[in-house]
């Protein structure tokens, strides 16, 4: 980046670290964290979705969606997140290109020999020949269903205790006055149900923050990559030779994941307090007594 980095091993000390540091592979490094803060932004509301819909679901009226939802909560809750995540980007992956045979390859032939998976050339998602930003594109793709899916489950249970919590004098009386269930749901439930819903799903959150390091899992290049790579020993075959430095660089991520903890706690606590207002639930009543 700068003039005097030309040769590194003509230089040291300060002016050293600061090529060190503004490397090539040290700005992808901090280009990283914009996809860790990506995939929250992304994954998210896209658990949420997912979630709302299974708990909806799961508290409908129609046996075979009841027995849907309740089935998605049970089944992803019930499979460990790291088999889950590996599982199912393959099981993703392989249903994508099978499902692009049929439509681009000649003999649209079964695609598993045995136990191998295999797909003609042209059905490979993304191509051989496109590009790295591509590749990379679909693997983070994967993530945020995967992630989505995983977390919405989560999401679905929390939101079905809600929705159960909601006294149901309150949704009697929205049918006393003629409310039909679409609209005692759509005006009664769904806004009265965020109350009871925010402790647990600001504890999804930090769990949310807390499981991107799973990124370098389903080989995407995030925080923990970088980290890893960077921060082990490099001989002198390397432009930058220096030790074992990887307790550094994860101090540094270790910083960061607190940092978007109290960022959050600070975000969480404002909004809790805004829902809860004039609710009668714990939290408002707490509110009551402390401005009586």
């Amino acid at each position: 980046m700068f003039s005097f980095c030309a040769d590194p091993k003509a230089i040291e000390g300060l002016s050293w670290l600061v090529c060190y540091l503004t490397s090539a592979k040290h700005l992808s490094f901090y280009a990283s964290f914009g996809t860790v803060l990506l995939l929250l932004v992304v994954t998210a509301p896209a658990a949420l979705a997912f979630g709302f819909g299974g708990a909806t679901a799961a508290r409908s009226p129609f046996l075979p969606a009841r027995i849907f939802g309740k089935t998605y909560i049970a089944m992803v809750r019930g499979v460990p997140d790291i088999v889950f995540f590996l599982f199912f980007v393959i099981a993703l992956d392989q249903g994508i290109e099978y499902l692009k045979s049929l439509a681009v390859c000649p003999d649209g032939a079964w695609p598993w020999q045995g136990l191998e998976f295999r797909v003609c050339k042209e059905a490979k998602v993304p191509l051989a020949t496109s590009s790295p930003f591509w590749h990379e594109a679909y693997g983070f793709m994967l993530a945020v269903v995967t992630f989505a899916i995983v977390f919405g489950a989560f999401v679905a249970n929390v939101l079905f205790g809600a929705m159960q919590a909601v006294p149901r004098a309150q949704l009697e009386t929205a049918e006393a006055y003629g409310m039909n269930h679409a609209q005692v749901f759509r005006r009664i439930l769904v806004p009265q149900m965020w109350v009871y819903a925010l402790p647990g799903l600001s504890n999804l959150w930090m769990i949310l923050i807390k499981a991107t390091p799973l990124l370098f899992l389903l080989s995407v290049e995030d925080i923990v990559y970088y980290a890893r790579e960077l921060g082990g020993s490099k001989t002198q075959a390397y432009e930058y030779p220096h030790g074992d430095w990887r307790l550094w660089y994860f101090l540094a991520l270790l910083c960061f994941y607190l940092l978007m903890t109290r960022l959050s706690e600070g975000v969480l606590g404002r909004l809790s307090a805004r829902l809860s207002k004039g609710q009668a639930t714990a939290a408002g009543e707490a509110m009551r007594k402390a401005a009586a």
